[in-house]
């Protein structure tokens, strides 16, 4: 597989942490996530994509792989414009909204600041 993108994570939003514990996912957005977003949100550094997302890749957190199960239709664009993905810690094989990723998880990722975030194709 090839990497096509990697971001850390520079600041964790007060209730980023249990969006993933409550509603199975988490949210990436670059540096200039809006205000009432923010709390919600896991900063990135980076919003670099070399390539395409696609099922069958793979999201890496902190060296952890989740095999990607579907991948909304603007879910590259909002990457590489905004740092900005939701990601539905779901398994499902149906996109649920244009711009959200889905993966399947068998242990619910822990983030935090450092965090190093990757996607493979």
């Amino acid at each position: 597989m090839t990497k096509i993108f990697e971001a850390t994570i520079v600041s964790v939003g007060e209730q980023a942490p249990s969006m993933i514990m409550e509603a199975n996912m988490l949210i990436l957005f670059g540096m200039e996530a809006p205000a009432d977003l923010a709390d919600y949100c896991y900063k990135i550094s980076n919003k670099d994509l070399s390539g395409s997302i696609r099922v069958g890749g793979q999201l890496v957190i902190d060296g952890r792989a989740y095999p990607i199960t579907a991948v909304g239709s603007v879910v590259e664009q909002n990457l590489s414009a905004l740092g900005h993905i939701t990601i539905a810690l779901d398994g499902s094989s149906e996109g649920s909204l244009p711009g959200t990723l889905h993966v399947a998880v068998d242990k619910m990722p822990e983030l935090q600041e450092n965090s190093i975030v990757q996607l493979f194709a």
